[in-house]
This record gives C-alpha cells, structure tokens and sequence, in this order.
C-alpha cells in the first residue's frame, strides 16, 4: 500500500499540464497515491508558470494559499517555470517552501514513498542570467538523480483527451520570450516515442483517449534537430516533413488529432493539408501583431496582409476552419497606428477565438533593453478595444453554428467539444447530462450563449414518455450563465 498522498497543482500552459501528468505518474512509481484535496495530502506540489509577471504572481499566491491549506507536517515543493528560473530566490523568498526543484529533480527520495524534506537546490544553470537579480546560479548539487521529462512513462488520462507535448525547448529568440534561457534550445522526442504514447492513451481500459491535442512550445519545427533539412535532392522525391508525418500516423490511431502553438511561417501548404486530412480544421497560430515594424522589433516574422492571405486560403479549401491566435499590447514602440493596423486585422480576419494581452518586461530577453516603452494604462486600453471587437466577433461566429449538425466529444458529463473548440481554452457545447463521458455523438447546435452552445443529440431514440412541456426547463434557463468561469487562453508565445 502507499505511504503518503499528493497533492499537484498545475499553473500556466497546456505544456505545463503535460509535466504534471507525467510527474503525477513519476511520484505513484515512488509509492504515493492521489489526495482528494491538498489538505488531506502528505505532499503539496505546485506547478509553476514564469512567463509573464502575471503569471508569476498567480503562482506566488498558490503557493501561499496552499502553504496556508496545508496539514501540519506536510512539505510543500515549488516546481515548474519558476523553480527553473527563480531557484535560488524563489527559496529564499518563500521560507514556507520544504524544496524548490527545478526540471528534472525527483520529488520525493529515490525508493522511498516516505515524505521527508530534501534539501532546496537551484536548478540546472542555463547560459544566461535569468534570474530576478539577474544572478547567474551555480550548478546544481549532484547528490538529486536527474530525469528527462518527455521520457518519463505517461499516466492514463481522467478525460477523453489528451495533451501529448512532442518537444520542449525553442530554438527561435522572439523579443519578448525568455522560454529559451530556462527551457533550452528544441528538443524533440522520437516519433516512435510520441506514438507509443498516443495508443497507451487511445486503448486505456477505463478512459480511452479520443482526441489527441499536440503541443511544443514551437510545434512547427519538431523533428528539425533530430533530422536534415526535408528538402528533395533533384530527381528525388520530398519526404513529409516530421510534424506531417506525425501528424498522419496520430490521425492513424484516434479519432481527433489538434495541434496547438503554430508559428506563421511553419504553415505550409503540405502542413495545411495534413491537418485538414485530420477532420479537425483548427489552426492555432502565434501572431502576435500584425504591423510589419513592430513584429521585426519582435524578431518575429510576417506582417497583417500575409496573415489574411493564409487565413483566406485555407477557407477556401474548407469554409469550416476554426482559428485561434493571441496578440500583445503595448510591446516597446507600438504606435496608434501598430494599433490602429491590428484593429483593421481583426475586422478582416474574423478569427473564432483570440487573447490578447499587455507586454510583459522580462529579464534577459531582447525587449527589455528597448526604448519606446508604452505606458501600462494606454496598453490596458488598446487591449480593452481588441478584446471589445474580438467578443462580437467571436459572439458572431458562434451564432452562425446554430442550427448545424456536427460530431460532439462528450468530455463531462453535460459538456462536449465540437472540432471547433480547443479543450479547456475555448467555448463549449452544453449537452444533457445523459450522454456517457468519451462518446462522439451527432448534435444539432440549437442556440448559442455568450461562447458556449446549446446542443440536443440526433442520433438519441426518444424517451419513453417524454414530459408535459409546462415541465420542460426553458433553454435559457437551462444554461448556465455564458460567464461561467472557464481555464483563460494561453498566454502569448
């Protein structure tokens, strides 16, 4: 039997949650089993997100919170994005904390389910200072055994789908992200690996996986550090580049396949194709901006025109896509008209889903030496009017599903997904609460409420004796207010 229960709680990105799946099922392995509430855990862990200071203070309040919740004796360890690049600091600033570890540090001592506090340790040094002071720190102690993340085995998952990160690391310097000082340059898992993976995921006993979600912090390029250049000798057939051909062969296995994080440049037409190919056409693609200066100010590629030309040429080859994308306000130098040219994009574009959100000065990156910095009150405002005009737009393109048929993921009871919807970023389909957890059922979409969708199932036989009307609940009423609190979009990349 287990000694000890834990307690994981998960901040910031879907990659994020990929690590916390992994490093629940890495502290099973060393005997401990999953508490129903932090209070009742032996083992409090928190899962931290660095990547803009909003981010970072949501993390110090779970922390505390937890630290407050938390039973007499339990320890309580800092991991995550913030353990990686605050380590020293963070230890210091948070006397409440029994460890803060890093990437790749075990949890718990290596065979033994017991709980006992280890000693705090910075994480592994990187190769430029990071850190709140701009420190650079030492090397880790030797005496924590090191692990890779995307190698550990990977739990079944709770719903039916899944995340599967098939990379960690960025090899690309955009201005404001300093993801690669803490993360590392790209590293990307054999395809093999990431398979095998998937069809743990798709043939679990208790929860099969239907859907597929692939993320990396730069999806687009997996496979170029593990591979040449695809480029065809002359007279030579082209292979698929890695992501298509992964792409195909997840398709292969479960129902849906989604990818998440796409840089603009990395949408060819051969990627396009694969993920139409999928019957999920859902295009998650990291803009940023649209006005041509600011986005070389950025150090990051394309301009508006380019963006609408792309987005109007996979509409044309399927009127039903679905686009996502997030956008920064107030980065150093934008002017009325950089913001003026992303309002008008926005009208052209009539994407389904957006975030936006202020720039964020981060240590060590490119932007935070920049002149030009916007003050935070004109950048709250023209994130205010973006927001304003993405909502009609979004409100929009959710009406005009209404009265369509399309295949529902049940993923709990009462909530489903059609392909439109990214799990726990986008809307949802409300559905009765009758309809089993994992099936894919035809619904007819009968009414929209703020983000969310009304759906009554078509393939259902009739109930036997179906009520009086005077009992049947309006559907208004039926749903739940459109405001329900929902998981935020993920944060600009």
């Amino acid at each position: 039997m287990p000694e000890g229960r834990y307690w994981l709680q998960t901040l910031g990105c879907p990659k994020n949650q990929v690590d916390s799946d992994k490093l629940a099922g890495m502290l099973e392995a060393d005997g401990l089993a999953p508490s129903t509430s932090p209070e009742q855990a032996d083992l409090v862990v928190v899962n931290t997100c660095a990547f803009i200071e909003a981010a970072r203070q949501e993390s110090v309040e779970a922390v505390l919170e937890l630290a407050d919740v938390r039973r007499p004796g339990a320890r309580l360890v800092v991991t995550g994005c913030m353990a990686e690049r605050y380590g020293e600091e963070l230890a210091a600033a948070l006397p409440e904390v029994d460890l803060v570890a890093g990437f790749g540090r075990r949890l718990v001592p290596l065979g033994s389910a017991r709980v006992t506090p280890l000693p705090t340790v910075p994480p592994p040094a990187v190769p430029e200072p990071v850190a709140l002071g701009a420190r650079r720190r030492r090397a880790p102690s030797p005496s924590l055994e090191s692990f890779d993340l995307l190698s550990l085995p990977r739990p079944a998952s709770a719903a039916p789908w899944a995340y599967v990160k098939v990379a960690e690391g960025c090899d690309r310097r955009c201005g404001f992200c300093a993801i690669p000082s803490f993360r590392g340059t790209q590293r990307s898992r054999p395809p093999a690996d990431v398979l095998a993976e998937v069809r743990s995921l798709a043939t679990d006993d208790k929860m099969p996986v239907k859907e597929v979600v692939l993320v990396a912090q730069d999806l687009a390029s997996y496979g170029r550090d593990r591979t040449a250049a695809h480029r065809a000798a002359p007279g030579r057939v082209r292979r698929p580049t890695p992501l298509v051909s992964l792409v195909e062969a997840v398709a292969g296995i479960v129902p849906r396949t989604r990818l998440l994080y796409l840089y603009p440049s990395g949408l060819t037409d051969e990627l396009v194709d694969a993920v139409l190919a999928t019957g999920v056409p859902y295009f998650d693609l990291s803009l940023q901006h649209v006005s041509r200066p600011l986005l070389a100010r950025m150090r990051r590629w394309g301009d508006g025109d380019r963006f609408l030309e792309r987005v109007a040429g996979i509409r044309r080859a399927e009127p039903r896509a679905t686009f996502r994308s997030s956008f920064i306000l107030g980065y150093p130098g934008e002017t009325e008209e950089d913001h003026d040219a992303l309002l008008a994009f926005l009208d052209a574009a009539q994407l389904d889903w957006a975030g936006f959100f202020t720039f964020s000065k981060e240590a060590g990156t490119f932007a935070e030496g920049l002149g030009g910095q916007v003050p935070e009150e004109l950048a709250l405002e023209r994130l205010r009017e973006c927001t304003e005009l993405q909502d009609t737009i979004t409100a929009r393109r959710r009406d005009g599903l209404v009265g369509e048929v399309r295949e529902v993921l049940v993923d709990a009871p009462g909530r489903g997904r059609t392909v439109h919807e990214a799990p726990e970023i986008d809307g949802i389909v409300r559905l009765p609460p009758s309809l089993p957890v994992g099936r894919l059922a035809l619904v007819e979409l009968t009414a929209s409420h703020g983000t969310d969708l009304l759906g009554v199932p078509v393939d259902e036989p009739p109930a036997a004796e179906p009520p009086e009307p005077a009992d049947a609940p309006d559907a208004a009423e039926a749903a739940p207010d459109a405001a329900e609190a929902r998981a935020p979009a993920g944060a600009a990349r």
